[in-house]
């Protein structure tokens, strides 16, 4: 096994992190890094420290961990939580406060969101309280100390920071009745007891994190978040993130760009037209080419592609989207997907990230039509179909959505069917 090996594994049992997710090159710069602070000399040489310090194991879990957040991002996200947490107190009769967590939490920048999103909406201090947590200790100092700089309140819409925030020398201050709502604490969701005797939270935000396990580890995390939500409760996601709450049994609540997810059950399919088209087959995600890896996401359909000069090319390109759409760039992702199909054949995968930017940026039916162009070069992508099934119950047309989740139903159990030979 080589030295890379053996940090990639220990990174994999510690926090789950899938390296086709993130490339080994930030993992292998990280271990350089911690190797130097160290004063370690060679790999072996780290290696045994590492072993023998919780602080170093930490550290070099904090040298891999690049937090990407900023305040209201996906703002839509806090308008629908806004709106289903006054009809989830009126279901609760007003008896208690409502429980949101966030998870991971960062540096603070999504639990003081939801904190300002509910006081700005007229609820009182007693009627909610927040939970954020994170595997990072520091990340969560960064976020009790509460002092932020401009790119953690960057946006188009900013009036946020005059109502809760104070101008300082080195930043903005978060106003401590923000503060007073929130609380913080380290916790790993790879941990099957986590919160264990805590009753279960009326909405729980966990958004851009199963993007990078692999697919068991996806199925471990999402059994804990189920846990965690309330039967009636509402589990808020990452835009990628949709296809795969889909597979695991939850549906869309329909409302466009706010990646929010419920367990109700599903009702009954309409009967399908006669002809059904055969399920293509499923095509596993790359796993390692040179340069890196196509593979972004975990359960990204993306077809293997030959090791050829272009092919590695269009390889690039394609994480290189998936890369800034996560990121939040998505003039940068929407210009890398034109780019792509300038010098390359078009793909299912290339529309379906040009529908979910549309959709992101609230011009819907420009997210219709890509999703549609992706599913007419892959008929059985699974994102593809679910964001669409979400845009046509957005849009009343329930039985379009339906047809599209028993399509995606189809393709999940023909991809079981296909990973069991």
């Amino acid at each position: 096994m080589s030295s890379d090996q053996r940090f990639f594994d220990f990174l994999k049992e510690r926090i789950g992190l899938d390296v086709t997710s993130v490339g080994p090159a930030i993992i292998e710069r990280a271990v350089r890094q911690r190797s130097t602070a160290s004063n370690a000399l060679t790999a072996d040489e780290y290696w045994h420290t590492l072993l023998g310090s919780h602080d170093e194991q930490q550290a070099l879990i904090e040298a891999v961990i690049v937090p990407e957040t900023w305040f209201f991002r996906y703002p839509e996200s806090f308008a629908t939580l806004a709106k289903l947490a006054a009809k989830r107190l009126a279901e609760i009769n007003h008896m208690r406060a409502l429980r949101i967590l966030s998870l991971p939490c960062s540096t603070g920048e999504e639990p003081y969101s939801i904190a300002m999103a509910l006081l700005d909406a007229g609820f009182k201090p007693h009627q909610f309280k927040v939970e954020g947590m994170d595997v990072s200790p520091l990340s969560g100092e960064k976020a009790r100390r509460a002092l932020y700089g401009k790119n953690s309140l960057r946006g188009q819409d900013i009036d946020f920071r005059g109502r809760h925030f104070t101008a300082e020398s080195d930043g903005y201050r978060l106003s401590g009745r923000v503060l007073e709502q929130v609380r913080l604490q380290v916790g790993n969701l790879l941990d099957p007891a986590l919160l264990a005797n805590e009753p279960p939270y009326d909405f729980v935000f966990c958004r851009n994190l199963l993007i990078y396990f692999d697919q068991p580890t996806q199925q471990q995390v999402f059994e804990v978040l189920k846990r965690l939500t309330h039967v009636d409760g509402v589990l808020f996601i990452g835009p990628a993130e949709g296809s795969l709450l889909g597979r695991f049994g939850m549906r869309s609540i329909g409302i466009p760009q706010s990646f929010a997810f419920s367990r109700q059950s599903l009702p009954e399919p309409e009967p399908l037209p006669a002809f059904v088209p055969t399920p293509l087959p499923v095509r596993q995600p790359v796993r390692s080419v040179t340069p890196p890896p196509v593979r972004s996401r975990p359960f990204a359909t993306v077809a293997p592609l030959p090791v050829t000069p272009k092919a590695s090319d269009a390889a690039t390109l394609l994480a290189n989207i998936a890369a800034l759409a996560n990121e939040g760039k998505s003039a940068e992702a929407r210009a890398a997907c034109e780019s792509y199909l300038r010098s390359h054949e078009p793909v299912a995968q290339v529309f379906y990230w040009l529908g979910l930017l549309s959709d992101v940026a609230g011009s819907a039916l420009e997210a219709q039509g890509f999703y549609r162009k992706a599913l007419y070069l892959e008929p059985q992508h699974p994102d593809a179909l679910m964001h669409l099934a979400a845009l046509l119950q957005s849009q009343g047309d329930t039985a379009g959505a339906r047809r599209l989740q028993a399509r995606a139903a189809r393709s999940e159990r023909a991809a079981d069917s296909e990973r069991k030979r």
